[in-house]
């Protein structure tokens, strides 16, 4: 079995909490501040034991914290582990674009030579 790096695994939990619906959209309920769970569960039709096993996804996966206020435990975001998403996908997005520019010049140089026919 081939031993990851901290930083793959990291990447790995943070892009498995991402894939599922329900996680993105409690991030995005958290870009506005802070929320405790019970706001958080609000839309959905979810129990609170289930909103709960999402947020430890999202918890392990170091996209929120929670925070000790009281008898409360407010969330909120962190955007470190997005950053670092954000910078892996970036390497894919200036690849994507250079190979797409290069498509771009083929096809006009192939337009060209096919009106000098």
């Amino acid at each position: 079995m081939v031993k990851l790096k901290e930083s793959e695994e990291a990447l790995n939990a943070t892009f498995q909490a991402l894939a599922d619906p329900t996680r993105r959209q409690i991030l995005m309920q958290l870009v506005s501040g802070e929320a405790t769970v019970l706001q958080l569960a609000e839309p959905f039709e979810m129990s609170l034991p289930g909103i709960s096993k999402h947020l430890k996804v999202l918890e392990k996966a170091g996209l929120i914290e929670k925070g000790k206020a009281a008898q409360f435990r407010p969330c909120r975001l962190k955007v470190e582990a997005l950053q670092e998403a954000n910078q892996w996908l970036e390497q894919y997005k200036r690849l994507w674009e250079e190979r797409l520019d290069r498509l771009d010049v083929y096809l006009l140089e192939l337009q060209k030579s096919k009106g000098k026919n």
